[in-house]
């Protein structure tokens, strides 16, 4: 499962679209999305309430606590709308530690309410937990002891009984209507792969619940199954992080191929870099440099899995290849290039992609005093790693090479020793 973050405008645009078919009856939700690129003319002639409504504008930018910041404007026209996003569109804020511009907003009507509940659903290893209270809002931290919560286990039913706990201290005339609604926001939750679902808060509007904040998550590994229901869906980067060029170019080759293809820039200027085979295995090489204290000098965290054709290695390794050499200032650098014991992928080939772009960026590497570490097992490895010994000959750059009798990691100590030595 890989948790990814959806905007408020699109959290709200799934729950509106699916309730009905899920529920049998709709919720009145209504909001629209500005950028920078929004004509608000065509936006009204689509969502004709934007000009008749009183409204409500905030950033919908992956970050909480928009009321407590002043990011929030309440019970406004259309044209003091476009005036509060004139001024903010494009500000740099400052938010748990991280700072970026403000690029999107949601806007909603005004709905004067007087109840604020909370409803959490999350995914865990064993089944969802749901957490229900009925003082929720902005002070939701503040009352946290009133927070109930029970964990349904994958595949069991959602009774009435099980619901039971989370709405016992409600009034009878809602108690019936907020516990249909957990059910169907449940079921939503399940239906659509939500790994992740908050209301903070919602409310009633004429018997109805209707969520004035929410925040979702979804697996994007099941976007497989889910591409017609979710419908063109934005995973926005964490609040703060902005691709650069080489992270967008491997970006756009992971989104077409079969494989994938993961590359994050960490340090510029580090001189341990990587080029991992496998999803956890690239994880444990860079918690692996960490450990040993050496994370300041980790440039890079690189995967690369799911038996990637040479051509798209070849793409891959030269741009971890240029960062990983640019700016010499002749001190040694080490690229590590690992994996653990592939099961069905092709050592051999994986590795004429890396082996060809090693050749086309010889003079680069010598620049940047790069020694290679590499260790890899799996089918035809013993062929991918005689390669990898010639190449060190052919180009004249030390290559050390290991085969599954070395530990994954041992060669994160050699890399590691290696930039440590003086010149």
């Amino acid at each position: 499962m890989a948790r990814k973050k959806i905007r408020e405008y699109d959290s709200k645009r799934l729950l509106k679209e699916h309730f009905k078919r899920l529920a049998g009856y709709e919720l009145p939700i209504k909001s629209a999305q500005i950028t920078e690129s929004t004509d608000v003319n065509e936006l009204v002639e689509k969502e004709p309430w934007l000009s008749s409504e009183k409204l409500v504008v905030k950033p919908d930018m992956l970050f909480g606590k928009r009321g407590k910041s002043g990011l929030v404007a309440l019970n406004l026209d259309l044209a003091q709308v476009a005036v509060f996003v004139k001024e903010r569109l494009g500000n740099e804020v400052e938010m748990g530690g991280c700072k970026g511009p403000i690029t999107t907003f949601i806007v909603e009507p005004f709905v004067p309410h007087k109840e604020e509940f909370y409803l959490n659903v999350v995914s865990e290893r064993l089944g969802s937990s749901i957490s229900f209270s009925e003082c929720g809002g902005i002070e939701i931290e503040e009352n946290w002891d009133k927070v109930k919560t029970i964990f349904i286990p994958t595949g069991a039913s959602f009774t009435s009984e099980v619901c039971a706990p989370l709405i016992a201290t409600l009034p009878l005339e809602i108690r019936g209507v907020i516990e249909e609604f957990i059910k169907a926001v449940f079921a939503l939750f399940q239906d659509l792969d939500f790994t992740f679902l908050e209301m903070n808060p919602f409310t009633l509007v004429d018997g109805k619940p209707y969520p004035l904040d929410m925040r979702g998550e979804l697996d994007d590994t099941a976007a497989f199954k889910n591409f017609k229901k979710w419908g063109k869906i934005d995973f926005p980067m964490p609040f703060g992080r902005v691709m650069s060029p080489t992270e967008t170019f491997i970006h756009g080759l992971d989104e077409k191929t079969s494989a994938s293809l993961k590359f994050t820039v960490l340090n510029p200027k580090g001189r341990i870099w990587t080029m991992v085979a496998g999803g956890g295995a690239s994880v444990i090489y860079a918690d692996t440099v960490g450990d040993l204290g050496y994370a300041s000098e980790l440039g890079n965290y690189a995967e690369y899995s799911g038996a990637p054709n040479e051509e798209e290695v070849l793409q891959y390794a030269r741009v971890v290849i240029d960062c990983a050499t640019a700016d010499p200032d002749g001190r040694k650098r080490a690229l590590v290039i690992g994996g653990g014991i592939a099961n069905f992928t092709d050592v051999a080939a994986t590795f004429n992609g890396i082996i060809r772009a090693l050749k086309e960026k010889e003079s680069k590497l010598k620049a940047a005093r790069m020694h290679i570490y590499v260790r890899r097992g799996g089918p035809n490895y013993q062929r991918g790693l005689a390669k990898m010994r010639a190449l060190g000959e052919e180009i004249g750059i030390p290559i050390e090479v290991y085969g599954p009798e070395a530990t994954m990691t041992g060669i994160c100590k050699q890399a590691i020793e290696c930039i440590s030595v003086a010149a």
